[in-house]
């Protein structure tokens, strides 16, 4: 090819610059990672998921306008098996990065945003220090509902590869919850039980495929960390993710879940997560959920995040 064809080539590519971060840890090569495209007009939804693919995270998000009043942005998310309407680490780590590289201003410390997502409008803080932005917290656009799982305590166990003993039973009995994707929440009696999990495919299959409970949050009362409440693992093979380091839209269901079964019918209720340890990924997310005459009216789960790496996408 002559020189000038290889510049007619090169003019005729379209050029998408990205940035990558570590979400829910505040140490690089930790927490979850997530791939951010802050300007992405002009891709097509093919390309977003070729994209998220080509990165092989458990998301990756598409900046676009806002759509709505009110709104700070557009926000696509994807996983390697297609679109989701609402995911945690993705939310707050593409809350950190638009602030970090000056695509959404810093406003001091508390910048308040809000992100167009296929779940609605999702509300999200960010902090900064010396202009930095270090953590981000959202708050669900939808409040926790449940239901129960199409499947009985042992076949979960079954799926797991665990004993149905390994299980709890009673008012923590599995169920499936949501604050806009579900997720069939699995208390054990553990953090060893957490850490022996192991999803059975074909069982999954023929059990839970397909089902609003497909994707899984195993979690004990049994933190190994001082500072933490719950040891965390997450399996998404639904969407293509074998397991999840940090899932705060998991964490917002489990925020729900637990506050439903908290004796105190008002004020703020806390938990940390730990997460992705048995991934080499150690992961903490802070969950809340706040409680006015019994019903739960909001829920929130926040982070830090660090910036990892800049590209550019040639297509």
């Amino acid at each position: 090819m002559t020189r000038d064809g290889v510049e007619r080539d090169r003019e005729s590519l379209s050029h998408y610059s990205y940035v990558t971060a570590d979400v829910f840890t505040d140490t690089r090569f930790g927490g979850n990672p997530l791939a951010v495209l802050p300007d992405a007009r002009g891709l097509t939804t093919e390309q977003m998921l070729a994209i998220t693919r080509e990165f092989n995270y458990s998301e990756s998000t598409f900046v676009l306008p806002p759509e709505h009043d009110g709104e700070s942005c557009r926000v696509r998310i994807f996983t390697p098996g297609g679109e989701v309407p609402f995911a945690g680490h993705p939310t707050v780590g593409t809350a950190i990065v638009l602030t970090s590289i000056g695509a959404l201003p810093l406003s001091g410390d508390e910048t308040h945003l809000v992100l167009g997502e296929g779940v609605g409008p999702v509300p999200v803080m960010v902090r900064a220090k010396g202009g930095q932005p270090y953590f981000a917290r959202l708050s669900v656009a939808q409040m926790p509902t449940e239901e129960m799982p199409a499947v009985d305590a042992a076949t979960i166990a079954d799926v797991l590869s665990l004993s149905p003993d390994d299980l709890l039973g009673g008012d923590y009995a599995p169920r499936v919850a949501s604050c806009g994707l579900p997720f069939l929440l699995v208390p054990l009696r553990s953090r060893d039980a957490v850490a022996r999990s192991r999803v059975r495919l074909e069982r999954w299959e023929s059990t839970l495929r397909g089902t609003s409970g497909s994707e899984m949050m195993v979690f004990a009362m049994d933190a190994e960390a001082a500072d933490a409440d719950v040891r965390a693992r997450v399996f998404v093979p639904g969407l293509s993710v074998p397991e999840d380091p940090a899932t705060g839209s998991a964490c917002a269901a489990l925020g729900g879940y637990l506050a439903a079964r908290t004796p105190r019918d008002g004020g703020t209720l806390r938990w940390v997560v730990e997460q992705g340890v048995e991934m080499g990924r150690p992961s903490r997310l802070e969950v809340e959920a706040e409680k006015n005459g019994g019903q739960i009216t909001a829920v929130h789960v926040g982070g830090a995040a660090v910036l990892v790496c800049r590209g550019e996408i040639t297509l």
